[in-house]
């Protein structure tokens, strides 16, 4: 492992699943293991061109459940590996998530959400949001969860993806969906230098040194509670340190949003109008949706009237903004099921209704 390289460009015109592949392959990536499943077969579809010119594996598993065990071997190597799919696929990881979890393996796990539940459609949706920030696998574990908004976001948070997941040895994942995967937009690569660092504790010899193990499984009495507690600390940190989230016009808001992702974006424009008509609307967007932005939206409840939340599924992150609330104040919801995306116009009246 060594340099990875990011020459400056011009701004270059892609999709997001491009976007997130070549961000990914610019911060070191170098094992791709993956299923095709719409909508995010862009991304396998762009990885098997370019891994090779930058002398990594690209393979297309048999099936969802050989891709994750892939990745934890390539992990546990001491490669940056990363596996990508939708809905049905990514639950047919979960098994292997909690492995790596366990196992304290850094990898970047790629969701490009698809209206469900089953077999669902392959419009967007935010309905996957319990299954990433709950571990939706067994056990005690968590993940950090990234959330774009945009395809510049899908390129840069593949590369905080890769940093996080190392620097904590824990899986993270990026929740994206059809709309930020399909969609096409400018992006701008940044001129850097990212070293990736040589890891003392992977598989492969010991030479020299007490050979390393890497497992999930711990048999003996007491050693897995023992784990399960170095694990908890471990998620602490990620509390203390990595919840990131933006404020959209919120240094006199009287009324606050809440919403992620593609809906941040139709959100904002939400906030523009409202402020066109006099209303001191504000946007909160988180950018980790775990570790999830409570004490943020904990102070901003003490001067709003009430909140609003606009998400693509029933109301998943609307019980963590209501825990971040305590009850302080009212916080309503708009959302759309199965594929459907609300417009600015049918929030906007939602939110007049409550006015």
């Amino acid at each position: 492992m060594g340099r990875c390289k990011v020459e400056r460009s011009e701004k270059m015109l892609l999709s997001g699943n491009e976007a997130l592949a070549e961000g990914a392959l610019r911060a070191g990536c170098r094992c791709y293991f993956g299923y095709p499943i719409t909508p995010q077969s862009e991304i396998p579809a762009y990885m098997v061109r370019r891994m090779k010119e930058v002398g990594g594996v690209f393979l297309q598993a048999e099936s969802e459940l050989a891709a994750i065990n892939m990745v934890y071997g390539a992990a546990a190597a001491g490669v940056r590996a990363m596996t990508s799919s939708s809905g049905p696929g990514i639950s047919l990881k979960q098994e292997g998530l909690s492995y790596l979890a366990g196992a304290e393996l850094p990898a970047v796990i790629v969701n490009v959400m698809r209206g469900g539940p089953g077999l669902g459609n392959i419009a967007p949706s935010q309905s996957d949001y319990f299954q990433a920030t709950h571990g939706g696998g067994h056990g005690d574990y968590l993940l950090i969860v990234l959330a774009p908004k945009s395809v510049q976001e899908m390129l840069d948070l593949a590369y905080l993806a890769f940093e996080l997941a190392d620097k904590y040895r824990n899986p993270v994942m990026i929740l994206a969906d059809a709309i930020l995967g399909q969609m096409m937009e400018g992006v701008q690569f940044k001129e850097e230098n990212r070293e990736v660092k040589k890891k003392n504790w992977i598989v492969g010899g010991g030479k020299g040194r007490k050979p390393n193990i890497i497992r999930s499984l711990f048999l003996e009495e007491g050693v897995l509670e023992e784990h399960n507690q170095k694990l908890q600390e471990k998620y602490a940190r990620m509390r203390q340190l990595e919840v990131k989230y933006e404020f959209i016009q919120t240094d006199d808001v009287e009324l606050l949003l809440v919403s992620y992702g593609s809906m941040a974006r139709l959100v904002s424009e939400v906030v523009t109008r409202l402020r066109k008509k006099g209303i001191k609307a504000g946007l909160l967007r988180p950018v980790t949706l775990w570790p999830f932005p409570y004490d943020p939206i904990r102070k901003l409840a003490d001067r709003v009237r009430f909140i609003f939340v606009v998400e693509m599924s029933e109301g998943q992150m609307l019980e963590d903004v209501k825990l971040a609330v305590e009850g302080k104040i009212p916080v309503h919801f708009y959302g759309r099921l199965g594929g459907g995306v609300p417009t600015p116009l049918e929030v906007m009246e939602r939110i007049e209704e409550r006015l």
